[in-house]
């Protein structure tokens, strides 16, 4: 190690600033407008969303949507995923001369089903020699750090083998996710802090948990229980973006905030939409609010989305203010027989709590002993009009619902008939005919049909 080099510490102190509140990499989730949202409420380090490196290296477009920053964007680590160490090499050294970027992170802890069939994230961690050749040749070909994100193994020794492999390649900082790669979905469960502790023991380069987090009391005993250097989250953030300041602010304020933000750093209206059904997710959850869901997720511009938020505010800042009582009602997700205590009205800003997997299990067993019995009672459907229709048929009306530019059923889409035939008109068709008449008519009369692409012999 030369002199000039900085050490391990180095990096994370001197050029990360020591960060202890760190925002997730996510896919459509964690953009700019999104990152400048949870600094301003306290997080020290973001990441860019999960890129695709190969992607990154061939697409110009793709490269440039992905890499969206700006000079208060910092200190920022652009992730990617990706199974070869070349292709992992280029989008690297494109994209430490595109923005400055404090290091760039290898995704191996992504568990979805894409990363299965892209082979990559998570369904890389049984291929060592691999993972090692990868981080290896970035971490030597690269003017910038290299860092890595990982899930653990049931086996808390392998777990550990594994971290000390990504050290000695070359890893200069790692996320550890308290989690198997089975555990997604409903089947999340609860991540392990006690591997974390573990890994921590066991290697010398800095680690942030990632995994349980979803206040800042959360943040506090993690660090407590693991003495790592610092806590990443994901979901905490997206549902309360305030979670590393303890706050509870109400959700319309933080929409608004959000969608200031996303004035001066465009992004895509599904981002949008994905960020509003967290950050309103308990509102939205009411059935009384059925209709600000639907809107919601037919929106297709920021004004539709300032209306909803406007419309929410307007309903229940009355209430919040204590001008007008509350009355409590069960969201959609909650069973009847249930009661809970809930200290937290679901206009403010707060975690969302999933079923512990057994209980999922438990739920699935029973839906799948009532769809199996033949005295079932049957769910009816019915239309706007109160008339009763099949499944298949409200399915697609819900469909047509979320696309709004859509016809719908009530009025599909006419085409005028051809001037020869029963059949559809060509819709370019310099004749008003179906292509069959069409070509006909061209060779009857040595004409040609410049929409049907018939051209006469010369």
């Amino acid at each position: 190690m030369t002199k000039d080099e900085p050490t391990q510490v180095d990096f994370y102190r001197d050029v990360l600033g020591s960060p202890k509140f760190v925002v997730a990499p996510m896919v459509d989730q964690s953009e700019l407008a999104w990152r400048m949202l949870s600094r301003r409420h306290g997080a020290h380090l973001c990441y860019t969303p999960m890129i695709h490196s190969s992607l990154f290296v061939k697409d110009p477009k793709y490269r440039k949507d992905a890499i969206q920053t700006c000079a208060e964007d910092r200190p920022l680590i652009v992730q990617f995923c990706g199974n070869d160490p070349q292709t992992l090499l280029e989008a690297g050294l494109i994209v430490q001369d595109l923005c400055d970027c404090a290091a760039v992170d290898i995704n191996l802890g992504c568990p979805q089903a894409i990363a299965r069939k892209g082979h990559y994230g998570a369904f890389l961690q049984d291929e060592w020699d691999l993972i090692s050749d990868i981080v290896n040749t970035l971490s030597k070909n690269l003017r910038i750090p290299v860092t890595c994100k990982i899930r653990i193994f049931e086996d808390i020794q392998k777990t550990i083998l594994y971290a000390q492999m990504l050290e000695r390649s070359g890893c200069k900082l790692l996320t550890v996710h308290g989690r198997t790669r089975e555990q997604k979905g409903p089947l999340t469960g609860l991540a392990d802090w006690r591997y974390v502790k573990t890994i921590r023991e066991h290697i010398k380069i800095p680690i942030f948990s990632n995994g349980n987090i979803q206040c800042l009391e959360d943040v506090t005993r993690c660090l407590e229980e693991t003495g790592v250097q610092g806590i990443m989250t994901a979901e905490g953030n997206l549902y309360n973006p305030s979670v590393f300041e303890s706050k509870i602010p109400l959700t319309w304020e933080i929409c608004k905030e959000y969608l200031d933000l996303v004035e001066l750093y465009p992004c895509p209206s599904s981002f949008i939409r994905g960020h509003l059904f967290k950050i309103l997710h308990h509102l939205l959850a009411l059935p009384s609010n059925d209709g600000f869901r639907s809107r919601t997720a037919t929106a297709q511009n920021i004004e539709d989305f300032r209306r909803v938020v406007n419309e929410l505010e307007a309903k229940y800042l009355p209430i919040h203010e204590g001008v007008v009582e509350y009355v409590q009602e069960l969201s959609s997700t909650d069973e009847p027989e249930k009661t809970f205590n809930i200290s937290i009205p679901p206009w403010l800003c707060h975690s969302y709590i999933r079923i512990p997997p057994e209980e999922h299990k438990m739920k699935l067993e029973e839906a799948q002993k009532r769809a199996e019995d033949p005295n079932r009672e049957k769910r009816l459907f019915y239309d706007e009009e109160g008339n009763q229709i099949s499944r298949k048929k409200m399915k697609k009306l819900r469909r047509l619902n979320r696309k709004p530019g859509r016809q719908g059923s009530q009025n599909e889409r006419s085409f005028d008939l051809c001037a020869e035939c029963t059949n559809p008109v060509g819709l370019k068709c310099s004749f008003s005919m179906c292509k069959r008449c069409c070509k006909s008519h061209c060779l009857e009369k040595d004409v040609k049909c410049i929409g049907h692409k018939l051209l006469k012999n010369e």
